[in-house]
């Protein structure tokens, strides 16, 4: 079938429900079902309209390229350069690898993802995990055992004690081979929730080892970790989208697909801890600039977007982004500490450095205009990067054509695809290290097989991965006779990093005294007091053991390091004794400019508030508005009125009137803690014992500066005899029919929204803003109908914070599925808006015909 004839066929598509494409012909096969029970859905291509977006520009088949072939397309910059170490059909569209302690890699090949332009398929059983081997030295795998066949869609593989992880959704397995021949004998499972989704983009993976013992995951609410003999987990916000990395102190890069990079400024655990306040710290965008360099023209999912290509057809901006890594192996000074990002589907892998400043960080590209590695061979699709034992940068080319996945492949690209016959030469894949020139690797390990003192010395070794899996094996093995060495290496290596990582290898070992932590506290290195202090908290945390440490500690309270302040606010914060909070609250008063310890003092204090709103208004020094004062006084009344307790809100009632004069700005900044009340959202009223006198004298006076929050209080806040005061009507009930529609939407909701918006409603910093409270959310139904069947382009202010995300568009669900998925956001999370009907959506369907353009705000707001 030619070309014009596939196109015929899109076009005509318009009244059929959905269409398929055989893996190894442009032919279509039998139509698709438009929904099944489970909702692994197949792609619903709507076909374009000539009058909305013009069709793709006409491109050139792209041939296959052996990978050899491929290394002359691989533009990298200089002083580096590639060489291939797998390719297939030892490897078939891999997309993550980890290696074992003795150098053998073992791969995550997903080669069933996407076997054709619809994805039917993809619940097949054809994946696989393999085991490749360097058997004779020259840098080439030359030797593949399968060890794991017959998987569906496995995500991530990584070694630990003495076998590997293995996901495979919604399990995660811990996988022995107990004979030795490379054959996976034994698994036992660790995890059932590994991974809830059908959608690829955005299932649990990861699993970074860091070093704190812990292993994160992207795309997953908990941290992992093997401790006394079991897996044990701890609850963590949820993280990046594909990929997730670590630099030399533990901190945590991750992306989304939009964001190419962002990381974690100080440790996750901290950052859900207080429910009535959210740090975004924990998940801060690293570089603010997207844009991208790739060397060619390449289909992408919404090029026909204004603005979205350039003129010369190339990506304008990051929209496949995953696997950020940060370079710590030890050949290249020039490098060391970099970030190294995926770029998929425009073919490049980009370089930035990172920057660090009172413990905030940031990223800029090494290269003016240019990437680190930019292809002009559209089938390279680099998904996964790993700095390797011998020191290399290990990319990973999944060399899948049809990156984009079925669940938002939009039709215009599905033409792309097919000109350019990216859905032939499946089932390839490659396998790359890049070196720096002149650079000598590090030899193949055999730790293994090492000796105690062994592992103890790679704790020095230049590379990271060295390092990590050293104090990794240590801990497993648990030799007693390695706790008098590590603390000798804590008190006397002159490598910062060593002893670091003595530290945490106490850590692991359970072996931290308090003359250990006092040594590791006093240590010249500002990092190394940050993580000592961070290892104090089983004690800090225990009210019989406390004494023996919290004296020592407190005296960093002024550390001249930014690091150490900020993890001290971490640590004490939460503690809550009159002398810990007045401490918190000197550092708030001499540090409010940095939003990380604002966000680190607020983490702690739970239930406590007040009590330090109070005790900030009470030191002179807060009569001047300093910079980030006026934040950090509106964080805490924002807490208090999220907590809704009646004694706390009535404490802050009677101390929002009192604040007048040169004082008056914290009254502004208080009352700003009161949220809008949104239409549709069930308002729960805090009553309280009493009228709040002084806020109701505030009511008869304020002016012009306080119309806008001071109403806000009162729709709040109610006491017997306030007229104002209405019960709450209770929401209309749910007809039978649309009980049964919430709870369609609520499994549609699960397998397609949930991803992105959690959940809880809240969103995801870098992914999606919340859907909780949410005035487009529960608002006029024909626009959010209309965001759902064609995705919004930022910015856009949700609950009054601008957000400049994309969501894609979903026309694919059907009327009824829509319709289900807007019934249940409109009701859960103490929504009491109207529920949406499936002819409403019909409804908005015709009046936007085959619009494949993203809605605007601007857009929306004209929609009644």
């Amino acid at each position: 079938m030619t070309i014009c004839r596939i196109l015929a066929t899109l076009l005509l598509a318009i009244s059929i429900p959905s269409f398929a494409f055989a893996l190894s012909t442009t032919e279509p096969s039998a139509p698709l079902p438009a929904t099944n029970p489970n909702f692994k859905k197949m792609a619903k291509i709507s076909p374009p309209s000539p009058s909305d977006v013009p069709p793709p520009p006409t491109s050139q088949p792209v041939p296959l390229l052996t990978a050899e072939d491929e290394l002359t397309t691989l533009h990298l910059q200089p002083g580096f350069h590639a060489e291939v170490v797998a390719t297939e059909p030892m490897v078939q569209h891999p997309v993550q690898i980890s290696w074992d302690p003795d150098g053998r890699m073992y791969v995550v090949e997903m080669r069933g993802y996407m076997p054709n332009i619809p994805g039917q398929g993809e619940d097949q059983p054809v994946c696989r995990i393999s085991l490749l081997e360097d058997t004779d030295g020259d840098g080439r795998m030359d030797k593949s055992t399968v060890f794991w066949d017959k998987l569906v869609m496995p995500r991530t593989v990584r070694a630990v004690r003495d076998g590997v992880l293995v996901a495979v959704p919604p399990n995660l397995y811990f996988c022995r081979d107990t004979n030795g021949d490379g054959v996976m004998d034994e698994k036992t499972v660790v995890l059932t929730d590994y991974g809830m989704s059908d959608n690829v983009e955005h299932i649990a993976n990861g699993l970074d080892y860091n070093i704190d013992n812990w292993m994160y995951s992207t795309s997953y609410d908990k941290r992992l970790r093997w401790q006394d003999g079991r897996w044990i987990t701890d609850t963590v916000p949820v993280l990046g989208q594909w990929g997730i990395t670590h630099d030399d102190y533990g901190r945590l890069f991750h992306n989304s697909n939009s964001d190419y990079l962002r990381g974690s400024i100080f440790p996750p655990i901290y950052g859900d801890r207080n429910s009535h306040f959210r740090a975004t710290s924990v998940n801060e965008q690293i570089d603010r600039d997207q844009t991208c360099w790739p060397s060619h023209n390449t289909a992408e999912n919404r090029g026909y977007m204004e603005n979205f290509l350039r003129a010369d057809g190339t990506l304008r901006a990051f929209t496949a982004a995953c696997s950020p890594m940060i370079y710590r192996g030890g050949l290249s000074k020039e490098i060391e500490g970099n970030a190294f990002v995926c770029e998929a589907s425009a073919n490049i892998v980009r370089r930035s450095i990172i920057h660090e400043q009172d413990a905030g960080l940031w990223a800029t590209n090494a290269y003016k205009n240019q990437e680190f590695i930019a292809s002009t061979y559209e089938r390279f699709r680099p998904v996964n990067l790993q700095t390797g034992p011998d020191g290399a940068i290990y990319v990973v080319d999944m060399h899948h054509g049809l990156i984009q996945h079925r669940l938002s492949l939009t039709a215009w690209n599905a033409q792309n695809y097919l000109q350019r016959e990216l859905q032939k030469y499946l089932l390839t894949g490659r396998i790359f290290r890049i070196v720096p020139d002149g650079a000598t690797l590090y030899p193949k390990p055999q730790l293994s097989k090492a000796t105690t003192q062994q592992l103890i010395d790679a704790l020095s070794h230049p590379n990271g991965w060295w390092r990590d899996t050293a104090q990794r094996i240590l801990i497993e093995r648990g030799d007693s006779k390695a706790v008098p060495i590590l603390r000798k290496l804590l008190a006397e290596n002159p490598n910062p990093l060593t002893r670091l990582h003595a530290l945490w290898t106490l850590e692991g070992f359970g072996r931290l005294n308090t003359q250990t932590l006092n040594m590791a506290l006093a240590d010249k290195d500002g990092k190394v007091r940050a993580a000592a202090i961070r290892t104090c908290e089983p004690i800090l945390y225990s009210f019989a053991r406390r004494a023996e440490i919290l004296p020592d500690v407190l005296k960093l309270a002024s550390d001249p390091d930014p690091a150490v302040r900020l993890q001290f606010a971490l640590t004490i914060s939460p503690i809550g004794t009159p002398e810990t909070d007045a401490m918190m609250a000197r550092i708030m008063t001499e540090h409010a400019d940095s939003k990380y310890v604002r966000e680190a003092i607020m983490t702690g204090l739970r239930g406590r508030e007040f009590d330090f709103l109070q005790r900030l208004v009470q030191d002179p020094k807060w009569s001047d508005r300093g910079d980030g004062r006026k934040e950090a006084v509106t964080a805490l009344s924002t807490a208090i009125i999220a907590e809704a307790n009646p004694k706390h809100m009535a404490q802050l009632l009677d101390l929002i009137p009192a604040q007048q004069g040169h004082t008056g700005w914290r009254q502004t900044a208080m009352l700003a803690g009161f949220p809008n009340i949104v239409k549709g959202r069930r308002v729960h009223s805090v009553l309280l014992d009493v009228p709040p006198l002084g806020m109701l004298a505030l009511r008869r006076t304020y002016g012009e500066q306080l119309s806008s929050t001071l109403p806000r209080a009162f729709e709040i806040v109610h006491w017997p005899g306030d007229p104002a005061y209405v019960p709450p009507v209770p929401p209309r009930p749910l007809t039978v029919e649309e009980k049964s529609r919430f709870e369609l939407g609520r499994k549609v909701f699960g397998a397609t929204c949930i991803q992105c918006h959690k959940a809880t409603g809240l969103g995801q910093e870098g992914l999606a803003p919340p859907l909780l409270d949410s005035e487009w959310a529960l608002g006029s139904e024909k626009r959010i109908i209309r965001i759902v069947l064609q995705g919004v382009s930022g910015p856009i202010n949700v609950n009054g914070r601008t957000y400049s995300y994309e969501m894609p568009m979903l026309a694919k669900l059907s009327d009824e599925e829509i319709a289900a998925a807007l019934t249940y956001v409109r009701r859960e999370w103490d929504h009491d808006a109207e529920p949406v009907a499936p002819k409403t959506v019909t409804e908005v369907r015709a009046e936007v015909g085959n619009r494949l353009r993203p809605w605007t705000e601007r857009e929306l707001l004209q929609i009644p």
